[in-house]
C-alpha cells in the first residue's frame, strides 16, 4: 500500500534509472512574451475553458531528448531537426469538444493550427505526386539502419508470398518498423486491421466486393436531394404514361410530402440533407486544415484536390452511418496517415481504389476508440477521462517519483496533454514520418492499440524526466503540450520495456 511519504515512495526500476532513458537539461533558454494573449475558446459542451499567460522559458527546440545508443560510426551525421518557436502555452479543457485541437477562428488563414513537430520530415514527403517517405529519409539515416530495413522488407514480401499469411509473424516483423516500399506498409496494414483475409486467394473477391459496397454508399449518401427527387420524378412519370396509355388522360408529376424541401417529416430527404449540412461544412473546414505543409494534402494542384475530396467523401459516408457519433472534429488527423499510405500504394488497381480501402480501415480502426469520441461517455468506464486515468496510473506503477512531481507537485492535469496524444492517436506529436512508425507498432500489437499507445504516452513521458522533474507547472504544461523531437525507435523500446519490466 502506497505511503503519502516521499520517504516511503516507490523505488523507480534499475532499469528505468540509466543515463539512456533520460534527455540532458537544455543549456540555453529564452523568455516569451509577457504580452502573450488570453484567449477565450467556444464550448458546446458543458465543460468550460481557460487560458493561462505564460512567462517561462521555453525549451531549445534543437534539443534531442533522447539520444539512441551509439552502434556504428558514421561518416555523415543525420541532419538536426530543428523546430519552429513554440506557440504560448494554451490551458482549456480537454474535454471541450470545439476548438480542442484548431483555433476558434475559422478563418482558412487562422484556423488551421501550425503543428511545430511538422518542421523537417513533412519537406521530405510533401510532394505533389505520391512517394514514399522510406526514400525521402534514407539519406539521413545511418548505414546499419538501412541494412536492417533491406533485411526486414525482405523477411515481409516473405511473409506476404505465402498462400496463407502467418500473422503471429507478420505482427513481429510489422512490430519494429517497416520500411516503405512496392506497397508493403499499404498490404501489411490492410492485414493487421483485418481488411484483407489471411488467405491470398480471397484477397480479389474481398477487394471487390467492398469497393463495390462503398461505391454504392456514395451513391445513395452523396447524392443531392435535387438529383434524387428528379430520379423519383422520371420514374413516377414513366410509370403515370404507361398507365395513361389508351386512356386519354395527361400524365402529371406528383411530389410526395417527403419529397418537398419544405418538408420537417423525419424521413424527408430534404430535412436530413439541411439537417447534415452543419456537419458537412465543418467536415470540409477541417479537410483543408489538414497537413497544411504537406502538398499531398495541401494545395492548388489537382491532385492535392483529389485527396481533398476523398477525405471529404470518406468522412461524410461514415458521419452518415453512424449517426450516433457523426463526425468530431480531429477524425480527419486519423483518417490522413491511412489515406497517404494506401494513396502511395505502387500498385496502381490499389491506389486507385484508395479511398474505398481507406474507408473500411478507417472504420475498422475507431471501432477500438470510437467511445472516446462520443461525449456522453466520457465520464464512463469506457470514456476518454477513465482511459487518461489509466495512463495516469501506468505512471504512477513505472515511476512513482515523477507521476508525484507532474500531479502532486506541479499539479499537472494529466488531460490538458494526454486528451490529445490518446484521441488523435500521436499524429499531432510527430512528424508525419515518424507517426507512421508508431503506428506500426500500435496496429502490430497483438494486445490492441489502445493498450499499445497507452505505454507509447508513458514512456513519452519517462524518456524526459529529468526536465519534467526540473520543471514547475508552466514548464513542464508547455514541454508537453508541445513534445520535443525524439528517437522513435528508442522511444518504442521503452514502450516495450514497460510491458516486460513491471514496477518493483
Amino acid at each position: 500500500m502506497l505511503n503519502s511519504t516521499s520517504n516511503n515512495k516507490k523505488r523507480v526500476p534499475d532499469w528505468l534509472n540509466s543515463s539512456l532513458w533520460s534527455s540532458q537539461l537544455p543549456q540555453q533558454c529564452s523568455k516569451s512574451s509577457p504580452n502573450d494573449d488570453v484567449a477565450d475558446r467556444a464550448v458546446k459542451s458543458t465543460s468550460t475553458t481557460s487560458s493561462v499567460k505564460s512567462s517561462a522559458p521555453k525549451a531549445e527546440a534543437s534539443i534531442n531528448e533522447s539520444p539512441a545508443p551509439e552502434k556504428v560510426t558514421v561518416t555523415a551525421p543525420p541532419p538536426v531537426v530543428v523546430r519552429p518557436e513554440a506557440p504560448k502555452v494554451e490551458v482549456q479543457d480537454p474535454l471541450s469538444r470545439y476548438g480542442m485541437y484548431y483555433s476558434s477562428d475559422d478563418n482558412e488563414e487562422n484556423g488551421g493550427r501550425c503543428n511545430a513537430s511538422m518542421a523537417a520530415a513533412e519537406a521530405s514527403v510533401a510532394t505533389t505526386a505520391p512517394v514514399t517517405t522510406s526514400s525521402a529519409l534514407a539519406a539521413a539515416r545511418p548505414a546499419s539502419s538501412q541494412a536492417e530495413d533491406i533485411s526486414r522488407k525482405a523477411q515481409l514480401l516473405q511473409e506476404l508470398s505465402r498462400k496463407v499469411i502467418n500473422m503471429g509473424e507478420l505482427r513481429r516483423l510489422a512490430s519494429q518498423g517497416m520500411p516503405d516500399g512496392g506497397g508493403i506498409r499499404a498490404t501489411v496494414w490492410k492485414l493487421l486491421l483485418g481488411y484483407l483475409p489471411c488467405d491470398r486467394l480471397l484477397w480479389s473477391s474481398e477487394l471487390a466486393k467492398k469497393r463495390s459496397q462503398y461505391e454504392h454508399f456514395k451513391e445513395e449518401l452523396l447524392m443531392n436531394p435535387s438529383e434524387i427527387t428528379r430520379r423519383l420524378e422520371k420514374s413516377s412519370l414513366e410509370k403515370n404514361e404507361s398507365d395513361a396509355e389508351g386512356k386519354g388522360f395527361l400524365s402529371r408529376s406528383e411530389i410526395t410530402h417527403g419529397e418537398h424541401p419544405l418538408s420537417l417529416g423525419k424521413t424527408s430527404i430534404w430535412n436530413q440533407f439541411f439537417q447534415d449540412t452543419e456537419v458537412i461544412e465543418q467536415i470540409d473546414r477541417d479537410v483543408k486544415r489538414t497537413h497544411p505543409d504537406m502538398n499531398f494534402f495541401s494545395g492548388d494542384s489537382s491532385f492535392a484536390k483529389s485527396n481533398q475530396d476523398s477525405l471529404r467523401n470518406i468522412l461524410i459516408v461514415f458521419a452518415k452511418l453512424n449517426p450516433g457519433i457523426r463526425y468530431v472534429q480531429g477524425m480527419n488527423e486519423i483518417l490522413a496517415p491511412l489515406f497517404y499510405v494506401f494513396r502511395n500504394d505502387h500498385s496502381e488497381e490499389n491506389s486507385v481504389s484508395a479511398e474505398a480501402d481507406t474507408f473500411f480501415c478507417f472504420v475498422e480502426l475507431l471501432s477500438g476508440f470510437r467511445d472516446h469520441f462520443v461525449q456522453q461517455l466520457d465520464n464512463s468506464v469506457v470514456g476518454i477521462r477513465s482511459t487518461i486515468t489509466r495512463l495516469s496510473l501506468l505512471l504512477k506503477e513505472h515511476d512513482e517519483e515523477l507521476w508525484r512531481h507532474l500531479e502532486v507537485t506541479t499539479k499537472v492535469n494529466p488531460q490538458f496533454y494526454a486528451f490529445r496524444w490518446i484521441t488523435l492517436l500521436l499524429t499531432q506529436e510527430f512528424n508525419f514520418a515518424d507517426s507512421l512508425l508508431i503506428w506500426d507498432t500500435l496496429l502490430s500489437d497483438p494486445e490492441g492499440p489502445q493498450e499499445t499507445l497507452l505505454r507509447i504516452c508513458c514512456a513519452m513521458l519517462i524518456i524526459i524526466r529529468r526536465r519534467l522533474l526540473a520543471g514547475d507547472f508552466t514548464a513542464n504544461l508547455k514541454l508537453l503540450q508541445h513534445y520535443p523531437p525524439t528517437n522513435i525507435s528508442h522511444l518504442l523500446y521503452v514502450a516495450n520495456k514497460l510491458r516486460t519490466h513491471p514496477a518493483g
